[in-house]
C-alpha cells in the first residue's frame, strides 16, 4: 500500500458510511483519507487520463484504516462532491421476487478481504466494499436514465451482461429508460443510440458478440461527458478491458469535476483474464471450454500421420491463462508456451530439441502457444515494431505461423525424419461464440452488482468477485497493472507436470525469477 500523500486531509476519526439515514452502528477507530491531485502528479492510475488527452484532476484513493492492520480501499460516492443528496427507500423491499430473502440488504459496513490465506499474526490487510443492494438508494426509479456501452474486442458474455443490466434495472428497480450506445466510446458523440427494453434484449444472450457493436479508441472525454449531460443520462455502465476502464476512470473524473449527479460503473471484460484483483473475468470459462475443440482437432491430426505435430494458437497477449488452463483441461498437450515463461529454440534443452525427442518417443505431438509468447523469435523484417492499435495495444505478429516456419526449417535439415505439421488458429471463433452456462450466471451477478452499486450512489468503481465475494473496486486498482501467470507457483508447475515439458529455464534464470517475482494478493493457488 502506498503511503498517503502529505497533501491529503483527514476527514473524520471514525468509519463513516455514506448513507446519512444508516441505522447500523459506526465502526470505531477508523480513519478515512481522500483528496484531489493534479493528473500530472498522479501515481496510482498510471496517469490514465494522459492517454486520453485530458488535464482532468484525479481523486486520490480513499483509504480507511482500522485496528490490526485493517485497510479499506473505498470507492467514490456521489455524496463526496454533491452535498445534501436525498435518499429513498430501496424498492427491492417490496419486490415479490425478494420476499423470501432472509436479508434484503448488505450491511453497509461489510467488506471483502483481498487476501484470505494468512497466518495467526498477519495483519487483516486490504479490503474492498462488498457489493449488493443497500437499504437506501440515491436515485428514484423514474428519474434514472441509464446507458450501456461496450468497447474493445469481442468476448463471450457481452450480450448477457447487456441483457442483465437492462432486465435488472427494469425488474428490480422499475427503471424504464435505458439507452444502448452503439459502436464503443465514439457512439456517445456520434449520436448512435438504441433504446433498450427487456423485450429488445430478451434473447440476445444466445448470440455471440455485442448487439451494440464495439470499437477501439474513439475516446474524447469532453465530448462524451457533454453527450451524457445533454441526454440527461445519470447512470453509465461501461463494459470493457483495462484500456476501457482507464477511459471510464477519466469520464468519472470529468463528471465529478462538473459536479454532475451521474454514477459511473465499470464491468471488466477481457478474454485473456488479465484484469488484476478480481478472481477471473467473464468469458474466460467459455474460452477455455471452446479451446478444447481446437486442441482435440490438433490431437486427431497429429495422431493420424507419422511424426505429426498439431500447433494451436490461443489468445493471451501478455497473460497465458487460457493456454495454461486449456492445456490442463485437455491432457493431450505436450508443450504449452506462454508470454510469462521465456523459452529458446536452438541448442541443448531448447524447444526444437524437445520436439524432436517427443516425436521419437510418441510419434506425434500437440503444442499450444499463447499469441504473445515468443515474439522475440520473429525476424525483424516481418515484425511490426512499436506499432499500436487504436486501444494502445502493441500489434503482435502471428507467433503460430512464425514458430511453424522455425519447426519446418529445422526438420527440413533432417531428411531422415519426416514431419507433418498442422497449424490451427481458433482465435476469432472462440471470442465470437455465446457464453456457456457458467459465464451466463457470472455475467448476471456482475450486472446486478453494478446496478446495486449505482443505485446506492457509488461511482467510479469496477465490480468483480474477490475470493468469491463480489466487491466494488476503485478504478485505479484495476488499471494499475495486468494480471499474469505466476510461473513460480503450483498451477504452472501442474501444467508442466501435465505436459512433461522442460521449463526452458537455466538454473540461474529460475533462481532470478523466484527472487524477483511477486505473487499477486488476488492470485489463488489451489
Amino acid at each position: 500500500m502506498d503511503s498517503i500523500s502529505s497533501s491529503t486531509s483527514r476527514i473524520t476519526p471514525r468509519f463513516r458510511c455514506f448513507d446519512p439515514t444508516n441505522t447500523y452502528p459506526a465502526t470505531a477507530n477508523h480513519r478515512r483519507y481522500y483528496s484531489t491531485l493534479p493528473l500530472s502528479g498522479s501515481r496510482s492510475p498510471k496517469a490514465a487520463a494522459t492517454n486520453m488527452g485530458d488535464s482532468t484532476t484525479i481523486t486520490e484513493p480513499k483509504i480507511v484504516t482500522g485496528d490490526c492492520g485493517y485497510v479499506l480501499e473505498d470507492v467514490p460516492h456521489l455524496s463526496d462532491y454533491i452535498h445534501d443528496l436525498p435518499t429513498h427507500t430501496n424498492p427491492l423491499q417490496d419486490n415479490p421476487a425478494y420476499s423470501v430473502v432472509k436479508q434484503y440488504f448488505v450491511n453497509v459496513d461489510d467488506t471483502v478481504a483481498q487476501k484470505i490465506v494468512v497466518q495467526k499474526d498477519s495483519p487483516r490487510g486490504t479490503h474492498f466494499r462488498r457489493a449488493g443492494p443497500r437499504q437506501k438508494v440515491y436515485f428514484e426509479s423514474e428519474e434514472v436514465h441509464a446507458c450501456i456501452v461496450t468497447c474493445g474486442g469481442l468476448c463471450p458474455g457481452l450480450n448477457t451482461v447487456i441483457r442483465e443490466i437492462v432486465c435488472g434495472l427494469y425488474h428490480m428497480y422499475g427503471v424504464t429508460r435505458v439507452l444502448g450506445i452503439e459502436g464503443g466510446y465514439k457512439g456517445f458523440y456520434a449520436r448512435n443510440t438504441v433504446p433498450l427494453t427487456p423485450k429488445v434484449v430478451n434473447d440476445i444472450h444466445k448470440r455471440g458478440g455485442t448487439i451494440l457493436g464495439t470499437s477501439r479508441g474513439g475516446h474524447d472525454t469532453s465530448k462524451i461527458v457533454d453527450s451524457i449531460q445533454d441526454r440527461g443520462i445519470n447512470q453509465v455502465y461501461i463494459i470493457g478491458g483495462d484500456g476501457t476502464q482507464k477511459g471510464a476512470s477519466v469520464i468519472f473524473e470529468e463528471i465529478r469535476r462538473r459536479g454532475l449527479k451521474v454514477a459511473v460503473a465499470g464491468i471488466p471484460k477481457t478474454i485473456d483474464n488479465d484484469i488484476p484483483v478480481i478472481d477471473k473475468s467473464f468469458g474466460f470459462d467459455t474460452s477455455v471450454e471452446e479451446a478444447q475443440r481446437a486442441i482435440a482437432a490438433a490431437h486427431v491430426e497429429s495422431e493420424s500421420v507419422e511424426n505429426g505435430i498439431g500447433l494451436v494458437k490461443l489468445m493471451g497477449r501478455h497473460s497465458g491463462f487460457i493456454a495454461m488452463y486449456a492445456t490442463l483441461a485437455s491432457r493431450d498437450v505436450d508443450c504449452c508456451l506462454i508470454p510469462e515463461s521465456p523459452f529458446y529454440l536452438e541448442g541443448a534443452g531448447g524447444l526444437l530439441e524437445y520436439i524432436e525427442k517427443t516425436l521419437k518417443e510418441n510419434g506425434h505431438m500437440v503444442i499450444v502457444v499463447a499469441e504473445g509468447a515468443g515474439q522475440e523469435f520473429l525476424s525483424e523484417n516481418i515484425r511490426t515494431i512499436d506499432k499500436q492499435d487504436a486501444s494502445g495495444n502493441k500489434q503482435l505478429q502471428d507467433i503460430g505461423f512464425g514458430i511453424s516456419q522455425k519447426i519446418k526449417d529445422h526438420f527440413s535439415k533432417q531428411p531422415k525424419m519426416a514431419m507433418n505439421l498442422k497449424y490451427i488458429d481458433p482465435t476469432y471463433m472462440i471470442r465470437a461464440i455465446p457464453s456457456n452456462a457458467s459465464d451466463n450466471v457470472y455475467c448476471t451477478l456482475l450486472a446486478h452488482s453494478a446496478i446495486h452499486g449505482t443505485m446506492a450512489g457509488y461511482t467510479g468503481f469496477t465490480v468483480g468477485p474477490v475470493n468469491g465475494r463480489h466487491a466494488y473496486i476503485p478504478f485505479h486498482r484495476i488499471i494499475q497493472k495486468q494480471n499474469k501467470v505466476v510461473i513460480t507457483d503450483r498451477m504452472w508447475a501442474r501444467c508442466l507436470s501435465s505436459t512433461n515439458q522442460p521449463s526452458f529455464f537455466s538454473p540461474q534464470q529460475l533462481s532470478e525469477k523466484k527472487s524477483g517475482e511477486e505473487v499477486e494478493e488476488n492470485h489463488i493457488d489451489y
